[in-house]
C-alpha cells in the first residue's frame, strides 16, 4: 500500500511540474509576442510617444458677452489683451521668487503694474492700508498666516519670508515686500497645475517683446492672449453696467460648483453681476504636446470656446448721457447760484426716464457718479465720500415724494366718489376740520378750490381734507396700485420703500398719530420711495391707470446678435378702471402745473408755444429727517395728450420741486429732437 501511494505522489508531482512548465512557457510566449508587437508592429507609435515627452491641457478663455444699448451701440465690449501667466508644471518652485523679481524689473522698465492686493503699503515705511475693505483683508491675511490679531506689519512680512522661503540675502526690504505680495496673491488664487496664475494683465506689446527676449531665464512664464473687458464710455451709466473682478478665495467654494476656475473673472455689480449666467462664455480647451527635451511639438484645440451672450439694454446711451449731464449741471448751478435755504446746499440726486407704454427704462442717472476706468484706484476715496457716489440713487435711494404724491390722493378721491372734478374745498391757509390739536398750514390762500387747481398750485389743504375723509387704508390701496412700496420689476437690486401706515410706523419704532393721515396725504409722514418708483408711478398716470413693470433689459441674444435667447415683453402689473373721468381731471391739473400759472411755469410755461408739445407735471418739496434742508422731487410726462415718455427727478437739498424741471427739460429737448437738429416727427 505504501509503495502504491509513493508511485501516485511521484506521478502527481510530474503532472504538476508539467502544468507549471506549460504555464511559464505560455507567459514567456505572451511577453515575447507583446515585445515583438511593440518593437516591430507598433514600434513607430511608441517611439513617437516616447519622444513626445508630455501632453498637457490648458483652458482657452471664452469671450465674455457684450452689453449694448437699445440701438445696438456697444457699452461693454471685449478686446484682445496680453497677460503674463505662470504655469506651475514648467516653473521650478525654487525659481519662483527669482522669476518674480526678474518680471518686476521688466515691468518697472515699461511703467506697468503687476497684480498685488496685499493690504500693506508698497514702499517703506511699510504700513497696513487703511479703509473698511482693507480691514477685512488684513484680518484674513493674519488668519491665513496663523498670526494673532495683534501681529504687526513686520510680523506679517517675517512670516511670509519663512512660508515662501524668501532668501533675503542681497534683497532690499522693498524687494522682499514685492515677492511676499505676489506669493500671497498666488496662494489666494490657488496657484496650481490646473490653475495657472495671472501675474499681470493687459500689458503692452513692448513688454511682451521684452519678456519673449528673456524667456530662457523665465521658466514657466508665458504670454497669454485673453479677451479683456473694455467699457466704451467709462463714465456712462456705471451703476447700471457694473463691473467684473477676480474671484476671491471666499467666493471660490460656491463658484467652482458652477465650473469657474480660480483665475476667472466674475460680475461684481450692475448688469455684469445680475446677468453673469448669460454673459459668461463657455471656456474651451487645448492640448500642448512637448517632446522629452521640453520642445513644443503641437498645439491642438480640442474643445472650441463658446462666447457669452449679448445683453441689450433698454437705455438709449445718448439720452443717458444727456440725463447725466443735465442732472450734474443743475446741481452745480444750484450750488453756485442759489443761496442756502433755496438750493445752495444741493449735492446729489437722480433722474429716470421711462417709456410710458412698455415700462422700458430709457435713462437712469445718478449723481455723484464714478468712472469705471479709475474705480479700483479711487475705491477708498469713493467709499468714504459722504455723498455716497457708489450708491445707485435711482433704485436704491429712498425719498419722501412730498406733493408729487397728491395725484394718488386725487385718484382715490374721485374713483371712490369722495370728490368730483368740480367739488371744492375751502383753503384759508390753516386746516382746522380734522383735529383741534393739530392744524397744519398751506403755503397759499386759495379760497374754494377744486382738484384741477389744487394740482396746479399744489394746495395742501385740499389734499389734507380729501385724504382725511378717505382714510389711510383707502389711500394705501391706491398707492399700492401705483406700485408705491413694491418692486418695480427692474432686473437689478432695488429698495422697494414703504407707504405710511400704522404698521409702517410700528416697523420703524414710531407711534402712529392722528395727524399722520394728513401728512401722508401730501407725501410726508413715513412714505419713502425710490426715484424709479416715482417714474413708474407718473408713467401710470400718463397711461391712464395702467402700470407697467419696469425693465432695463430689452433682450438677450447670442454673441453675434443673430439669434434671440430671451426677450422681455411688456407686463401690466396693475390697472385702475377709471369710470368717472379721474385721469381727465388729473391730466388737466398737471398740464396747468406746467403752464405759466403753474408751479413749474418758469421752465415749461412757453414750451407748448415754442415746440407744440404740452407737458404735464407735478412738483414736490418734501421735508427730510433733518430740519436743515428739504429735497426737491419732480414728476412729468409728455406729450400730455398722447404720452410717450415719463420722467422723475430728485435733487437732495434742492429745496423747491421746480428745481428738477430744468433736468427734465433737457431730457425732453433731446428726446423730441430739439437739440439734435430734428423735428419731433423725425425723432420718433
Amino acid at each position: 500500500m505504501m509503495m502504491k501511494a509513493s508511485v501516485n505522489m511521484r506521478y502527481n508531482l510530474k503532472v504538476r511540474i508539467g502544468i507549471l512548465t506549460g504555464l511559464v512557457g505560455l507567459i514567456f510566449g505572451f511577453f515575447i509576442f507583446k515585445l515583438m508587437q511593440m518593437q516591430i508592429v507598433q514600434g513607430k507609435d511608441y517611439l513617437e510617444q516616447a519622444m513626445a515627452g508630455s501632453v498637457s491641457k490648458q483652458t482657452v478663455k471664452a469671450a465674455r458677452g457684450e452689453i449694448v444699448d437699445r440701438n445696438g451701440k456697444p457699452l461693454a465690449v471685449n478686446k484682445i489683451g496680453f497677460d503674463i501667466v505662470f504655469y506651475k508644471e514648467y516653473m521650478p518652485s525654487e525659481k519662483e521668487n527669482e522669476v518674480i523679481l526678474s518680471l518686476v524689473k521688466v515691468l518697472n522698465g515699461t511703467g506697468e503694474e503687476w497684480i498685488d492686493n496685499l493690504p500693506i503699503s508698497k514702499t517703506e515705511p511699510f504700513e497696513f492700508l487703511s479703509g473698511e475693505e482693507n480691514e477685512s483683508k488684513i484680518t484674513r491675511l493674519k488668519k491665513d498666516l496663523r498670526l494673532n490679531v495683534y501681529a504687526t506689519v513686520q510680523n506679517v512680512i517675517d512670516a511670509m519670508v519663512g512660508i515662501y522661503e524668501i532668501d533675503t540675502e542681497g534683497l532690499t526690504p522693498q524687494e522682499i515686500r514685492i515677492i511676499a505680495g505676489v506669493r500671497y496673491e498666488m496662494a489666494q488664487m490657488d496657484y496650481s497645475i490646473p490653475n495657472p496664475y495671472t501675474f499681470a494683465s493687459n500689458i503692452s506689446t513692448d513688454t511682451v517683446a521684452r519678456i519673449k527676449e528673456n524667456n530662457v531665464s523665465l521658466p514657466g512664464v508665458d504670454i497669454s492672449e485673453n479677451p479683456i473687458r473694455e467699457y466704451v464710455n467709462w463714465n456712462l451709466a456705471p451703476h447700471v453696467i457694473g463691473q467684473i473682478g477676480p474671484i476671491y478665495k471666499e467666493e471660490y467654494e460656491e463658484l467652482k460648483e458652477k465650473g469657474y476656475q480660480m483665475n476667472d473673472s466674475v460680475g461684481k455689480s450692475g448688469i455684469e453681476q445680475a446677468f453673469e449666467e448669460y454673459l459668461r462664455g463657455k471656456d474651451g480647451e487645448k492640448e500642448i504636446t512637448l517632446n522629452s527635451n521640453g520642445e513644443l511639438i503641437e498645439v491642438k484645440e480640442t474643445v472650441a470656446p463658446v462666447p457669452g451672450n449679448t445683453v441689450q439694454l433698454t437705455i438709449d446711451s445718448d439720452l443717458q448721457k444727456v440725463a447725466q449731464e443735465a442732472l450734474e449741471k443743475q446741481i452745480n448751478y444750484l450750488r453756485n447760484n442759489e443761496p442756502l435755504g433755496q438750493g445752495g446746499e444741493a449735492d446729489s440726486g437722480a433722474a429716470v426716464a421711462v417709456d410710458v407704454k412698455t415700462g422700458e427704462i430709457l435713462a437712469m442717472a445718478t449723481y455723484p457718479s464714478y468712472d469705471l476706468e479709475t474705480y479700483k484706484n479711487d475705491y477708498e476715496k469713493l467709499r468714504t465720500d459722504k455723498r455716497s457716489p457708489l450708491l445707485n440713487r435711482a433704485i436704491q435711494g429712498l425719498y419722501a415724494p412730498g406733493s408729487c404724491f397728491k395725484p394718488v390722493v386725487a385718484t382715490a378721491g374721485m374713483m371712490e366718489q369722495q370728490v368730483t372734478a368740480s367739488h371744492t374745498v375751502f383753503c384759508g391757509m390753516i386746516y382746522r376740520a380734522a383735529f383741534e390739536e393739530y392744524q397744519p398750514r398751506c403755503l397759499g390762500y386759495h379760497a374754494n378750490i377744486n382738484v384741477i387747481n389744487a394740482l396746479r398750485v399744489s394746495c395742501n389743504i385740499y389734499f389734507y381734507d380729501t385724504g382725511f375723509h378717505l382714510g389711510i387704508d383707502t389711500l394705501n390701496k391706491y398707492a399700492d396700485g401705483y406700485g408705491i412700496g413694491q418692486s418695480t420689476g427692474i432686473e437689478l437690486p432695488e429698495q422697494t420703500g414703504y407707504m405710511a401706515s400704522p404698521e409702517t410706523a410700528e416697523m420703524l419704532g414710531q407711534n402712529w398719530e392722528g395727524g399722520d393721515i394728513l401728512q401722508a396725504s401730501i407725501g410726508q409722514s413715513y412714505t419713502m420711495i425710490s426715484p424709479l418708483q416715482l417714474t413708474n408711478y407718473v408713467a401710470t398716470i400718463a397711461n391712464r391707470g395702467k402700470r407697467m413693470e419696469s425693465h432695463i433689459v430689452k433682450q438677450i441674444t447670442n454673441y453675434e446678435q443673430n439669434q434671440t435667447i430671451k426677450k422681455t415683453e411688456p407686463v401690466v402689473a396693475h390697472e385702475f378702471k377709471d369710470t368717472v373721468g379721474a385721469y381727465n381731471a388729473i391730466n388737466e391739473g398737471m398740464i396747468l402745473a406746467s403752464s405759466s400759472i403753474g408751479t413749474s411755469g418758469a421752465t415749461f410755461g412757453s414750451y407748448y408755444a415754442n415746440h407744440g408739445i404740452q407737458i404735464a407735471s407735478k412738483t414736490g418739496t418734501p421735508e427730510t429727517n433733518s430740519e436743515a434742508y428739504q429735497n426737491s422731487t419732480y414728476i412729468t410726462y409728455a406729450p400730455a395728450d398722447k404720452p410717450e415718455i415719463a420722467i422723475a427727478v430728485v435733487i437732495e437739498k434742492g429745496w423747491h420741486g421746480y428745481t428738477g424741471a430744468p433736468v427734465a427739460k433737457d431730457i425732453y429737448d433731446y428726446y423730441f429732437g430739439f437739440t439734435k437738429g430734428e423735428s419731433p416727427e423725425d425723432s420718433q
